[in-house]
């Protein structure tokens, strides 16, 4: 039966995963393709108080509502529609907001956890882990949260080395082992990208979607 691709992109924060998961949908485009992140899949915590919301850790796996994210791609993998969840982070839980999503032919799913649940990695077809080292990662989280952000320089600091740092040595890095492929330097790796991007059309060819 005609089933869709799967690509999972993980890495650390700052290691450049996004740019990656850009630049293989800009290499496909032409062709049916969407990008599923992670960060939309918060859990909802309507029900917790404010004060404990605040105290959210976003880079644990017990943050993210997996099931909900399973069971949406086991319906894009059916080719039937979704209702992305939208998060606000300005009151620490979801909105009332959803994003209607329509199936393609292939989906990246892209976030820092995605290769801890092994439920999820099932669902690939392709796993790939951006690696960057921790120096480079942490100038790019500076530069993203004191300028898109409003952070300040202390904050971003205490947050990385409190929770961003352990978090990423825990859960994060150990994910790497289940990579099919490991691409350093990320979106500034063209040639692991021309790669990855052969490698999907050949799967896409092999499944007759294209």
């Amino acid at each position: 039966m005609r089933k869709p691709v799967v690509i999972g992109v993980t890495g650390g924060s700052g290691s450049g995963k996004t740019s990656v998961t850009k630049a293989i949908y800009e290499s496909l485009k032409e062709h049916s393709i969407l990008v599923l992140e992670q960060d939309y899949y918060y859990k909802d915590q309507t029900n917790v108080p404010f004060e404990e919301r605040l105290k959210t850790n976003y880079d644990h796996p017990l943050a993210f509502d997996n099931d909900l994210l399973i069971e949406h791609i086991e319906k894009l993998l059916r080719y039937e529609q979704i209702e992305k969840p939208v998060y606000d982070y300005s009151i620490h839980t979801r909105s009332d907001k959803v994003i209607p999503i329509a199936p393609k032919d292939v989906i990246i799913l892209e976030g820092i956890l995605v290769l801890e649940d092994e439920r999820l990695r099932n669902l690939m077809d392709i796993k790939l882990y951006v690696d960057t080292d921790a120096d480079l990662r942490i100038i790019r989280r500076l530069t993203r949260d004191i300028r898109e952000r409003g952070r300040t320089f202390d904050s971003v600091i205490d947050q990385y080395l409190n929770v961003v740092r352990p978090m990423h040595n825990q859960f994060i890095e150990p994910t790497k082992r289940y990579a099919d492929v490991i691409i350093p330097e990320g979106g500034q790796n063209h040639v692991a990208i021309d790669i990855m991007v052969t490698k999907i059309q050949t799967i896409l060819e092999q499944k007759s979607i294209l």
